[in-house]
């Protein structure tokens, strides 16, 4: 016998977030979300005292078969101008009516806070996190920070009479199959850069409360015109850069800067997943904080996370210092391999940049959007 709930308690809570470790268990390249990680992003994070979420739970009998989260993103109806609501945290097993049971009582939720717009996602809570369901390059493991799924979600949404909205490119290199351009002009492109007070530095762990603030203003501006986007709060940003800041290595912190001004910044991450996969179900206590912290040096690949200039600034060379830098670090360090993104398909122009640095669209996340 099959039912839904609403996640109340804090037993329905862990169940939500264990649930992909079951569905998952057989899996090679399935890697567990830290459960502390999750359990505060669901229930802790700054996106709560603007935003609403509930979550579903699809039971049959007494074991979970699905999970789903139905998500009000007030800041983002606002900044678009639109009714719309979203969904995250989607996991089934491959079953049409429970995906059925899943998606009802989300749009139901919806449709009881005054949606009547566009139902949105995957997104885990907005584009600013992690976000769109995998439909191309299952044969390796996500990199940190990246959804995962099984091949099957896909026609279980479109299925359900969702559409494309738009497709989001993961890029990918192995080795030192990249162009190296950007690496033997670096010196020339940050001497003209120079000329323009425009100097590439990197970031101030000293001083990161107050890199922090600066970089804020510029991830804001930096991403405005993408598909879903909207603007971090400061509470969100913090919540981020503290998050950050655990796990990124100095030397991948890039800033872009004009006479004090930050106008740019580049930031990859070593590939912490790598580590993630080996902490069964997500659990650093008792044994897997010690592999989180003794197995740092044996991660063999970067995320590029994030890599943006504000207007008025681009197309002057910052985007091919910072990437010359990330990959000059990259080969000094002697990593083995390296993703960039997500990048949305229709950004032609850094999508047209890292296609000539030799990067490989590995990997296709997409996003999916109806009428509620």
């Amino acid at each position: 016998m099959r039912k839904i709930i609403s996640v109340a308690s804090k037993k329905e809570l862990g169940a939500f977030i264990d649930f992909p470790h079951d569905l998952y268990n057989d899996d090679p390249n399935y890697v567990p979300e830290l459960f502390i990680a999750q359990r505060d992003l669901l229930t802790k994070h700054p996106f709560h005292k603007h935003n609403k979420l509930q979550a579903f739970l699809v039971y049959d009998n007494d074991k979970v078969v699905g999970r789903i989260a139905a998500i009000l993103n007030n800041a983002h109806n606002e900044y678009n101008k639109a009714n719309d609501g979203f969904f995250g945290f989607f996991d089934c097993v491959n079953d049409k009516e429970v995906a059925a049971l899943l998606f009802k009582a989300a749009a139901d939720w919806l449709k009881d806070k005054g949606i009547t717009g566009k139902f949105i996602g995957p997104t885990n809570f907005s584009t600013n996190e992690a976000c769109g369901l995998l439909i191309r390059g299952f044969d390796t493991p996500p990199m940190l920070m990246y959804t995962y799924n099984a091949p099957y979600y896909q026609n279980l949404i479109e299925g359900l009479g969702f559409d494309k909205q738009i497709d989001l490119i993961s890029w990918h290199w192995d080795g030192q199959a990249y162009d190296d351009k950007s690496v033997r002009l670096l010196d020339s492109l940050q001497e003209r850069l120079k000329r323009s007070n425009v100097v590439i530095r990197k970031v101030d762990l000293k001083n990161f409360k107050d890199e922090t603030i600066k970089l804020r203003e510029v991830y804001n501006h930096a991403w405005d015109k993408n598909t879903g986007f909207v603007p971090l709060t400061d509470e969100e940003f913090d919540y981020l850069a503290k998050d950050l800041k655990l796990i990124l290595d100095p030397d991948f912190c890039l800033i872009a800067e004009q006479e004090g001004k930050i106008v740019g910044f580049g930031i990859a991450l070593p590939n912490y997943n790598e580590i993630f996969k080996t902490i069964k179900r997500g659990r650093l206590l008792p044994t897997g904080i010690f592999k989180l912290l003794f197995n740092k040096k044996k991660i063999t690949g970067i995320r590029i996370y994030a890599l943006g200039v504000i207007e008025g600034y681009r197309k002057m060379g910052i985007e091919a210092c910072l990437y010359g830098t990330i990959i000059k670090e990259y080969k000094r360090k002697g990593y083995l391999h390296a993703e960039a993104g997500w990048t949305l398909e229709n950004n032609d122009m850094i999508n047209k940049a890292i296609e000539a640095i030799k990067g490989d669209p590995q990997k296709t996340y997409r996003l999916y959007e109806k009428q509620i």
